[in-house]
């Protein structure tokens, strides 16, 4: 199992690579206030899962500037089970100043919530 999914793990990495999608072109303003926007946001993730692919994908379609952190590193991963509650990826931080920190589980709902950004 563990072979199998290795393998299909480098083939979603290397579609993602040939197939990635291209950011918008903005001003420097707009880009400036789209950063400050998500300056609070982290997701956690595993470079080759699918769903993790997605969700980058999707940042990187909307030129957004998300801190990106890979839960094979161990002190990430005790910050998502620790914190979150959860090892499940992706995981959305959402650490807004003054309000109580928000974990986003899933693919569709993370895409969501960053459409609303952008």
């Amino acid at each position: 199992m563990f072979i199998i999914r290795w393998i299909l793990g480098r083939i979603i990495l290397g579609l993602n690579f040939i197939f990635s999608p291209s950011s918008p072109k903005r001003d420097v303003n707009a880009q400036n206030e789209i950063n400050a926007q998500t300056q609070h946001l982290s997701l956690y993730q595993l470079p080759a899962c699918p769903f993790c692919v997605k969700v980058r994908r999707a940042i990187k379609r909307q030129g957004l500037q998300i801190d990106i952190r890979n839960i094979k590193d161990e002190t990430y991963l005790n910050e998502l089970v620790n914190e979150g509650g959860k090892r499940t990826v992706p995981c959305l931080k959402i650490a807004k100043p003054g309000e109580t920190v928000t974990w986003l589980y899933e693919s569709k709902d993370i895409i969501n919530y960053l459409g609303k950004i952008a």
